[in-house]
């Protein structure tokens, strides 16, 4: 599809780098510039009358400001889609001592501007322009006309007094048509733009611009439909994407979807200015904070943020598969030849070979994870299809309203599923102590994923990285690793692991209650010190600021409920391990993790009812049904068919017959129950929060 527009155009200059650009639906952006716009705009001071109008629009209205007088204009205007409003100025006295600023203050969007508007050309010459134009932007409306006040704020310093005359018009031609020419005027000190959105079918379109003068330089840009619409050469780089003409220039627009412009946006690009890592500080902690507050990122990094969880754990997934199918057949091998029975820990009384493999039903029993976890991937993909389609055809449900919807941590839970089983059916292949970490790495993923995705949920700007999350998860196998080859009745590893458990609780926690607005450093005028005695000092302060000199509650008391709470717990599973040391540090250090999953999803919940929002009936079903599924299954996980703690002879005491179908024992009755539950607790996290998919995001607590 091909769209054709001229202008005419009076200026020059060259224009700067171009940027990248954002959505489906486009605004096409049309101004010429000369210079770099440096137009400063000075502070009013103390105003003695303010007079308020009420304004129509095609009205001349020519008046006086003076530094003693601002001047209101109030208009009731009529949103449309398809028609735009234009502010004119002219200053009719061209020798004021002070510009003239004016201000238009709209319900979602501020503009500002001065009269002269002082232009910068070639070594820093000043063009002055009298006569100025901007078009209001317009955000979408959820009907097809919404009427709204906006108002024209009219002040300025100087003492003489300026004349100027003010007109408000209405943009009869504001939405461009496919394969139809529109011409229209521009000059440096009147950009012109326009709307123009995808008709259904239409999926590219060029934009194209002729102009009858090759000199001076004008310039084309392409950006969303969002406000604010960047229209000056000092901001055209924020947004969008741009070239430079002479006589002639065309851009080519694709109803390019999310996905695929993923790979050009980095969150890098973002909170690296100093005013909005402030804005941060003021928003993040507020004492009552919505989803909307911690939901203000671009939706396509955060997407690419958590898409990189599922690629991570894919890639975690083959390379330690791999040995770990390697190493199990070498120890199956081993038996086979060798004969010695006491290598492994089956239920022998219950352990029914196939081929070279001694306990085929033991392995057997895990393909409930593999299919579920497959399952369950599917149902995400096809939300996260649904969740595009909306998208695309700019449902405000999926734009403004409900949880932000993120899949990747989902798609990795399901990735870790299917990968518990392969990694369990590898353990149960030969089952003792130095292998018992292929068993329980990936449910030390699917805990800490769960985790994660509750507190991504109300938090999804502030949210872990990938890289820290599994990070941190290899830390924990690392230590799981450490416990089960060291952590036999040793004191000094027991003191070690409590000391780091307990000091990491503590960090987590003030991260956690302040959002992550708190920091372990201390910011001098000429370096960064994070000394530990630095550290030290700055607590101590805190404590003694805080809760001696002048002790007052909690500001966020939901958060300290739930933080004090994890606290006692991690503690008391501390003190537990210190004192007891028990042989099963694997065991013991997943208790640790289903302990705080448990915990931290029972203050949702909690926190869910007591905010006034409710359960859907099918989360409702599933999270019943996934406790009585869980109920059973650790019923059959604690009968201990064989343990590795002790000698293998003694381990067959422990040894009891097949229960169902003469081929499964107790142990594989758990592992058909246990990957049923945790589908089931992924499926309570998909659709639990299903209710709030009409509530505006500004009406959602976050806690």
């Amino acid at each position: 599809m091909v769209l054709r527009s001229s202008w005419k155009s009076r200026h020059k200059n060259s224009c700067g780098p171009a940027p990248r650009w954002i959505r489906p639906g486009l605004a096409a952006l049309l101004w010429l510039c000369v210079t770099r716009l440096a137009c400063g705009i000075e502070a009013v001071g103390e105003i003695k009358n303010i007079v308020q109008k009420d304004a129509e629009f095609d009205v001349n209205y020519n008046d006086t400001v003076t530094s003693e007088n601002q001047t209101i204009y109030a208009f009731n205007h009529t949103i449309s889609r398809n028609k735009g409003v234009r502010v004119s100025v002219d200053l009719l006295s061209n020798k004021s001592e002070s510009p003239i600023l004016f201000v238009v203050r709209q319900k979602q969007a501020v503009l500002s501007f001065q009269v002269p508007l002082i232009l910068r050309g070639l070594y820093q010459r000043k063009y002055p322009y009298y006569d100025v134009g901007r078009t209001l932007c317009q955000p979408p409306t959820r009907a097809a006309s919404e009427t709204q006040y906006f108002f024209v704020d009219v002040s300025t310093l100087s003492s003489q007094g300026a004349n100027y005359q003010l007109r408000v018009s209405r943009v009869e031609s504001f939405t461009l048509q496919t394969n139809k020419k529109f011409s229209f005027t521009a000059s440096p000190s009147q950009p012109q733009y326009f709307k123009y959105v995808f008709q259904d079918g239409v999926d590219t379109v060029i934009v194209k611009v002729n102009s009858d003068m090759a000199f001076p330089c004008s310039v084309m840009s392409i950006q969303d439909i969002q406000c604010p619409v960047y229209d000056l050469d000092n901001n055209v780089a924020f947004i969008g994407m741009y070239q430079t003409m002479t006589k002639k220039g065309a851009i080519t627009v694709v109803a390019r979807s999310r996905q695929e412009s993923l790979s050009s946006i980095e969150e890098d690009d973002y909170d690296t200015l100093d005013d909005i890592h402030s804005d941060k500080n003021i928003v993040r902690t507020k004492k009552f904070l919505y989803v909307a507050d911690l939901a203000r990122k671009d939706k396509r990094v955060l997407s690419k943020k958590y898409q990189i969880y599922f690629w991570n754990i894919a890639t975690i997934a083959v390379f330690y598969a791999l040995p770990v199918v390697q190493l199990v057949i070498t120890y199956q091998t081993v038996v086979n030849v060798t004969g010695n029975q006491d290598i492994c820990y089956y239920n022998f009384l219950c352990a029914h070979p196939l081929g070279a493999l001694s306990a085929f039903n033991n392995i057997l029993s895990n393909l409930g994870y593999v299919m579920l976890g497959l399952l369950f991937l599917l149902i995400v993909l096809k939300r996260d299809l649904a969740q595009n389609r909306a998208l695309e055809r700019h449902d405000v449900n999926a734009l403004e309203c409900g949880i932000p919807k993120h899949f990747g941590l989902f798609y990795a839970m399901g990735t870790a599923l299917m990968m518990e089983g392969l990694l369990s059916a590898c353990y149960h292949v030969c089952p003792n102590y130095t292998n018992f970490q292929f068993d329980t790495s990936f449910m030390y993923m699917i805990a800490g994923l769960c985790m994660l995705k509750l507190y991504q949920k109300r938090h999804p700007d502030i949210n872990a990285s990938a890289y820290t999350a599994y990070a941190c998860l290899a830390a924990v196998i690392f230590f799981s690793v450490l416990g089960v080859v060291f952590g036999r009745d040793n004191t000094a590893f027991w003191i070690v692991f409590s000391v780091i458990h307990i000091l990491a609780t503590l960090l987590l926690s003030t991260q956690l209650y302040y959002m992550g607005r708190w920091r372990l450093s201390k910011i001098t005028e000429r370096k960064l010190i994070t000394d530990y005695a630095g550290i030290l000092r700055r607590i101590v302060y805190v404590i003694y600021t805080d809760c001696i000199r002048q002790c007052s509650g909690p500001m966020y008391i939901d958060r300290m409920v739930l933080l004090v709470m994890g606290n006692i717990v991690n503690w008391s599973l501390a003190a537990y391990g210190l004192i007891q040391k028990p042989n099963d540090f694997a065991s013991y250090l997943l208790a640790i993790a289903i302990c705080n999953l448990l915990l931290y999803f029972a203050f949702y919940i909690i926190m869910k009812l007591r905010s006034g929002e409710r359960i859907k009936c099918l989360a409702l079903v599933c999270i019943l049904f996934t406790a009585v599924v869980w109920g059973f299954a650790l019923y059959f996980f604690f009968q201990g068919l064989s343990t590795w703690q002790k000698t293998p002879a003694e381990s067959r005491e422990h040894n009891r017959e097949c229960i169902l179908l003469s081929f499964f024992d107790d142990h594989d009755i758990w592992h058909f129950l246990s990957s049923i539950a945790m589908f089931g607790s992924f499926l309570v996290l998909l659709t639990m929060d299903d209710d709030l998919d009409t509530v505006q995001r500004d009406k959602i607590y976050v806690f």
